[in-house]
């Protein structure tokens, strides 16, 4: 009974209209192995399933996991899918798209970074008593190599070290006897070599002097042209002289920087050649190409070396007028044989000549050739130091479509006759306001050439005229030595016989650095050093001040680190908002940043101001940021009642929302030269405000 059922059943599922189901249908092998052929013709060769209509439509509609290819294709035309792949195109297109804008946008609006040699101060070296290395008392590269990390912890960004070619070491070294090496007494070029990626190791610049004016008279260059040799025979600026009583007299009444007659007359070659300082360093005669490919190659020779840039010095003196005439008399009663001093005649004929421009351009297209290579923009500055004629130091900028020199060095704060806050108010503003438009300033306090600023104008200034010079717009230029205070050696200090045998003792600015209290000031480990240290050295040195919180080497790198951290301070506006007999105030701004700080500074006596009567919108309260005095930093003042001792300096730092910069009353007496507004909500600098 039960087998006539089993029989019946397919019979019957196949009336009802099964789906047949292949799904289970033994392997062939299988079959052959496990059953016989009697077995096989009594079981079913199908199996039917009864399925409603309604479940196999559902069945097939429905996608599931692991489909294959052509399942997969029949639902993928579906309208609910391929929409859904449509818009999930489109978005991601879209997003691309808004992607590509934001990074172009952004690309367009950001300000241009600032360069490396506008990112921080930079150090100028005299290497000669920087640090002795080799106890002979003078200093050298290898020395400068052992105190890098001095300079790392002032947060210094540039080096600048003066010349040290080949050279008899007249006038300190500025008459070169050999542009492509170095003088013996520094070191070997090998060193210059391990010099050089010291300072790139540790992610610093150097730029070196070049002086292209005029060589040594030990040069080869002049050992030639002295015997009219080939091409050499007019590198320098020769002429015949006149006779007069016997005696040699020169072509003219032009004097030389030093005094005197700037005319030599040479044994050997039987003609004056003209020299603009001392008389071992013949000017060069630039209107001479040959000469100036000379200079071109020098260039090239430097910064294949790898240097990031050079200070072209005495530039003003590359040309002189070829008519020779006499140039004209300041004192016009004056018996003209009796003018000896360069300050006696106008220089009208023998500096700045027509054509000078055109070469120093040409040397600063020789270094853009070095400048391609991202990252490695080589710096060119130069020294206008046109002191009676502003107009004239600043073409040496360039102009809007020709490039020149990336800032001509300025001296303006040095050349004071007189310190007060309005002297030093006049110095700033003649630069800027003079400065072209879009151009980057630069200041400096110090130098080889000058006194010291301890000895120039009182030890009780030098912390304030470093608040001055960190936190002015531009790069600021510090000479070694400056950042501890030290001050000229005196005269006592320079014996009688060491006078007389040697003339550099009469630049007291170049004393070692100190940088102990151990014998020479830890300048050198020899029984002596080529100019005595000063005979502060023991209270005034590196060591002893960074283990004093409140000295003058803690708050200059104070104000390094503020200068590198804070915007307004880095690139923003400068207005200048009071200035008197006494102090000098001037805030940093940026606009988007209601962050504000305010400079009061005391070139005079102590002074007493009511900041809120200048600037109506000043907050009633301010912090002291840094001060000349570390005690009062964090402190709060009343900027209704702002008091500065004598020398004091403050940088407070206010909120508010409305900046200096903005109100119609000092649109005058702001600057600003790399303009950039910051955004608050994307934390990111642009150029459109």
């Amino acid at each position: 009974m039960v087998e006539e059922e089993a029989k019946s059943l397919p019979m019957e599922l196949s009336e009802k209209g099964g789906v047949e189901n292949n799904g289970f249908v033994q392997n062939e092998a299988f079959d052959d192995k496990e059953t016989d052929t009697s077995s096989q013709e009594e079981m079913p060769k199908t199996c039917f399933v009864d399925v409603a209509p309604a479940a196999t439509e559902e069945l097939v509609l429905k996608p599931y996991a692991g489909m294959p290819k052509e399942v997969l294709l029949k639902f993928s035309s579906q309208a609910q899918y391929r929409v859904t792949r449509e818009v999930l195109f489109w978005l991601i297109i879209a997003a691309a798209v808004v992607l590509v804008c934001a990074t172009i946008a952004i690309i367009a609006l950001s300000p241009k970074c600032l360069h490396w040699w506008q990112a921080g101060p930079v150090y100028r070296i005299y290497p000669r008593s920087f640090k002795d290395s080799n106890m002979d008392g003078n200093g050298d590269l290898k020395g400068i190599q052992e105190k890098l990390d001095h300079i790392t912890y002032l947060n210094i960004k540039t080096i600048w070290i003066t010349s040290f070619y080949k050279s008899p070491l007249k006038n300190l070294g500025y008459g070169a006897e050999d542009f492509y090496d170095i003088d013996p007494m520094f070191g070997s070029m090998s060193d210059f070599e391990n010099l050089l990626a010291a300072i790139h190791d540790r992610g610093l610049k150097v730029i070196m002097d070049l002086i292209p004016n005029h060589t040594s008279d030990k040069h080869r260059w002049f050992q030639l042209s002295r015997n009219r040799t080939g091409k050499y025979a007019d590198y320098y600026i020769w002429q015949d002289c006149r006779q007069a009583a016997g005696s040699v007299a020169p072509p003219n009444n032009w004097v030389s920087v030093f005094g005197n007659s700037s005319w030599q007359f040479d044994d050997v070659r039987k003609q004056c050649y003209f020299h603009q300082f001392g008389k071992e360093e013949p000017d060069l005669n630039f209107r001479s190409l040959a000469v100036q490919q000379e200079i071109h190659d020098i260039i090239k020779f430097w910064l294949g070396k790898g240097i990031d840039g050079f200070s072209f010095s005495a530039v003003k003196f590359l040309l002189e007028a070829t008519h020779l005439r006499d140039e004209p008399q300041v004192n016009k009663s004056q018996n003209p044989e009796s003018i000896t001093a360069y300050s006696q005649l106008y220089h009208d004929y023998t500096t700045t000549q027509v054509g000078m421009h055109d070469i120093i351009r040409s040397f600063r297209q020789t270094m853009n050739q070095f400048s391609s290579e991202p990252g490695r923009y080589r710096f060119m500055g130069s020294d206008g130091d046109e002191k009676e004629d502003i107009e004239a130091t600043m073409m040496y900028y360039g102009t809007t479509f020709i490039q020149e020199a990336d800032f001509p060095f300025n001296f303006n704060l040095i050349n004071m006759k007189n310190l007060s806050g309005n002297s030093v108010f006049e110095a700033v503003n003649l630069w800027m306001k003079n400065m072209p438009a879009g151009k980057w300033p630069n200041w400096a306090v110090g130098s080889p050439n000058v006194a010291r600023i301890s000895s120039r104008i009182g030890k009780e200034y030098v912390n304030v005229i470093n608040m001055l010079l960190l936190t002015l717009p531009g790069t600021p230029v510090t000479y070694y030595g400056e950042e501890i205070g030290m001050q000229n050696i005196a005269s006592e200090d320079v014996s009688e016989e060491r006078t007389n045998s040697d003339p550099v003792a009469t630049f007291p600015e170049k004393s070692p650095m100190q940088w102990d209290g151990k014998v020479n000031a830890g300048f050198t480990e020899g029984n002596s050093s080529w100019l005595p240290v000063n005979s502060d050295f023991q209270s005034v040195n590196v060591e002893t001040q960074r283990n004093w919180s409140n000295s003058t080497l803690n708050l200059y790198r104070e104000l390094t680190l503020l200068r590198s951290d804070e915007l307004p301070i880095h690139r923003g506006w400068m207005c200048y908002v009071w200035n008197d007999s006494n102090v000098f105030v001037y805030v940093r701004e940026l606009d988007g940043l209601e962050r504000v700080f305010m400079m009061v500074l005391n070139f005079g006596q102590e002074s007493t101001i009511d900041l809120t009567a200048v600037v109506p919108s000043l907050p009633s309260e301010a912090i002291i940021r840094l001060s000349t005095n570390f005690s009062n930093a964090g402190k709060a003042v009343n900027t209704k009642l702002i008091k500065t001792e004598k020398g004091e300096g403050l940088v407070l730092e206010y909120k508010t929302a409305k900046p200096v910069h903005t109100m119609e009353a000092f649109q005058g007496n702001c600057f600003v030269a790399e303009k950039a507004c910051y955004s608050s909500a994307f934390n990111l600098l642009y150029m459109n405000c």
